[in-house]
């Protein structure tokens, strides 16, 4: 473990400038501690077949720039598209962001406002895949499209530091204008550390107004229009996509790899066999019982690389689970809730769930901004998070705390709950379902969840639904609780912390959504930063979204960092959000492939491999 804790550490540290949402796997939420450090540097020679076949994930539920919210869809996503920015890797290993699409990344130009102007010059020659020329008005288009509220995209809320979004507002558009075909200007709200990261995310990808206007494009290679290093030449549903070198790419010399193929899949046992048998050089799950054997009989292909992450369990905020009888209304109803969903967080046992069944080096997890975030003076965030009680975050997770936590969350739930002192269980506690997208590390978290809540009478079931489904029931709120997971989008606690926002795409818990809209049951206290802002028994909406749009708007470094730590204190006690533990990267990597690297958002990179 501690040898897997500094790798994550290091690559954290390596981030020039950091790191998308869900994992359709738990072995990646997960042996040799290989470090994945190999150079992006093109090989001169291809030593063999320029064609490489993969498995990162089953069936993509979109692969529109803008709707996309999976780390799988995403790795696709940047081989296809090319934004203003991207994501590289120097020779020693560090990441940084660099211009691609522009010829640089310009610094910005303050305004009397407080507002701050980029203004970015588009590479000569560049065209889409169709031949049609890439112009300023495509990405003016794409952003405006993403950005607004009626189109829905998960990840809308990024463009929240663009002067003139809003989230209510469709017809507000954003401070973005194409001055000509080369040049594109746009006005943010003030500085913004994590810009150049932004970037380089799949949803500030430029699209095509044409292309997009018929709303299947991004299902067919027929009409799928790109402007990245590869084309899509084929999508077999639930089989294969087939991704062809772009000779159009502006920087196509640079690309070694001709043909990527992502199969499909979601089954451990079938990718194992497909790289045993050398037709698929990597995957990205593998069957949690085999994991120890792998560590030796493959020291050099089972790769542990480091992720910024969290692995956690969510509620469905508006869930019922108080018995029939409790009488318990309005905001006593909603802190009863909470307090009984703190209860069972405290009955999992994280350290049993990271050795026995992640077995990579994950990290018992007890907030929810991962391990490898930093405060200004270059502490961890997560080490200073909660309120001192001894211990680290919001859940003493050392081996010792077991009994005791398990101890008080019997005599919590004791409050509410019917206890049999002959069995030591409950006995009129809702029965609750788990849901989980189809995957065996996924199925053996949700096995040991439902044990240690069966073991005190709380009786839950388990539900697996393909990755393309799961994700849109957990959007839809059409769940009781479930398991989810979030690497870093850039590095800043912001992007764990805005997503919770009510009007966000990825609000899979419906904070401030149907019934909870107007519980009155949260206060917050700002005048201690230097805000005129009090509320008490307010709103989500008063006071959660008021704190994310004030972190945002803060110039005073120290001040919000402080204020995202308040942040998640609200967030934390709602018990809606229960971390299990902090991720890292398991993998399996052919040795013959030379020239792959992946970074600690989850995003892994082939163009330029080679296979010996």
């Amino acid at each position: 473990m501690k040898k897997t804790l500094a790798l994550i550490l290091a690559l954290a540290m390596m981030l020039s400038l950091a790191a998308c949402g869900g994992k359709d796997n738990a072995s990646s939420d997960n042996g040799s501690s290989t470090e994945n450090t190999q150079s992006t540097t093109p090989a001169t020679e291809t030593a063999g077949p320029s064609s490489i076949a993969v498995c990162i994930a089953s069936e993509p539920d979109t692969l529109d720039p803008a709707l996309n919210s999976s780390v799988d869809g995403a790795t696709m996503l940047v081989h296809l598209f090319s934004g203003l920015a991207k994501w590289t890797q120097d020779e020693s290993g560090a990441f940084h962001i660099v211009a691609d699409a522009a010829t640089e990344l310009t610094e910005p130009v303050a305004n009397a406002d407080g507002t701050v102007t980029y203004t970015y010059t588009l590479r000569d020659g560049m065209v889409w895949s169709d031949g049609q020329p890439v112009t300023a008005a495509d990405f003016e288009y794409a952003w405006q499209r993403a950005s607004n509220v009626e189109f829905g995209a998960d990840y809308g809320y990024m463009f929240d530091v663009v002067k003139g979004y809003s989230e209510e507002d469709p017809a507000a558009r954003l401070a973005v204008e194409a001055k000509d075909e080369k040049t594109l200007e746009v006005t943010l709200n003030g500085p913004v550390s994590y810009w150049n990261e932004l970037l380089a995310f799949p949803v500030y990808f430029p699209v095509r107004e044409d292309v997009v206007a018929n709303e299947a494009w991004a299902t067919d290679p027929s009409t799928y229009v790109c402007n990245g290093a590869y084309t899509m030449s084929d999508w077999s549903h639930n089989s294969v996509i087939t991704l062809a070198k772009n000779e159009n790419y502006a920087d196509a010399d640079e690309v070694t790899m001709d043909t990527i193929e992502f199969y499909l899949s979601d089954d451990a046992n079938n990718m194992l066999s497909n790289f045993q048998n050398g037709s698929w050089l990597l995957i990205d799950d593998v069957p949690t019982n085999e994991i120890a054997n792998l560590k030796t009989q493959y020291p050099d292909e089972f790769v542990v690389a480091g992720q910024i992450g969290t692995y956690y369990v969510c509620w469905n905020i508006n869930e019922d689970i108080l018995p029939a009888d409790s009488g318990l209304t309005g905001v006593e109803a909603e802190n009863a809730k909470a307090e009984i969903r703190r209860a069972i967080g405290l009955l999992y046992d994280r350290n049993y769930i990271v050795e026995e069944i992640g077995q990579a080096g994950q990290v018992p997890a007890s907030s929810f901004v991962a391990m490898g975030m930093t405060n200004p003076d270059g502490t961890q965030f997560y080490q200073t998070a909660g309120h001192n009680d001894g211990f680290e975050g919001y859940y003493d997770v050392s081996a010792d705390a077991i009994e005791s936590n398990y101890a008080s969350a019997i005599e919590t739930l004791k409050k509410y709950y019917n206890f049999d002192e002959a069995t030591q269980q409950f006995t009129n506690f809702p029965t609750l379902t788990y849901l989980y997208n189809t995957s065996e590390g996924h199925k053996a978290i949700g096995e040991y969840l439902q044990s240690a809540m069966a073991g005190v009478g709380l009786n839950m079931n388990l539900d697996n639904q393909e990755w393309a489904t799961f994700l849109n029931t957990r959007k839809q709120g059409n769940y009781s609780i479930a398991r989810n997971g979030w690497l870093a989008d850039y590095n800043d606690p912001i992007c764990f912390l805005d997503m919770w926002t009510t009007a966000s795409g990825n609000n899979d818990v419906q904070f401030g959504k149907g019934a909870h809209k107007d519980v009155a049951a949260y206060s917050m206290d700002l005048t201690p930063y230097g805000y005129d802002v009090k509320v008490e028994n307010g709103t989500w909406a008063e006071t959660y979204d008021v704190l994310i749009a004030t972190i945002k708007s803060c110039a005073d470094e120290n001040t919000r960092f402080e204020l995202m730590h308040l942040a998640e204190d609200l967030l934390m006690s709602t018990g809606c959000i229960v971390p299990l533990y902090f991720y890292t990267d398991i993998y399996m990597l052919s040795n013959r492939v030379s020239g792959f690297f992946s970074n600690p958002l989850g995003y892994k990179y082939f163009m330029y491999t080679t296979v010996a």
